[in-house]
């Protein structure tokens, strides 16, 4: 499955790194906290969170992430967008809560 995939599926906006769509998903984890995701994210999930500063970016770089869905309509902040379309790096946006979104997320990876 593709981030592309997951954007067709949930009608997730594309925010920026629309060059990264194809990058393979592997998984999902969510979190808020940038120490946590560091310290647990697997290459080539999808990050869900609110957080939409560029520091962001940086953890999804050094971890190799598919993407980031930021929740509640958040929009990423003008230099995480700068950093996403240079790292290739999908940022992508939903409206739904993080539980919700995360949940419908968990079972399609899955194949639920």
């Amino acid at each position: 499955m593709t981030v592309k995939d997951i954007v067709e599926k949930f009608g997730l906006k594309v925010y920026s790194g629309a060059s990264g769509l194809g990058r393979e998903v592997k998984g999902g984890y969510c979190s808020d906290l940038l120490s946590d995701v560091m310290g647990f994210a697997h290459e080539g999930s999808v990050l869900v969170t609110l957080q939409a500063h560029k520091n962001v970016m940086a953890i999804a770089s050094l971890k190799d992430l598919a993407a980031i869905v930021l929740v509640k309509g958040i929009k990423p902040e003008e230099e995480t967008a700068d950093a996403s379309e240079a790292e290739g790096i999908p940022v992508l946006g939903t409206s739904e809560q993080c539980f919700e979104f995360s949940g419908k997320l968990y079972d399609y990876i899955e194949g639920k």
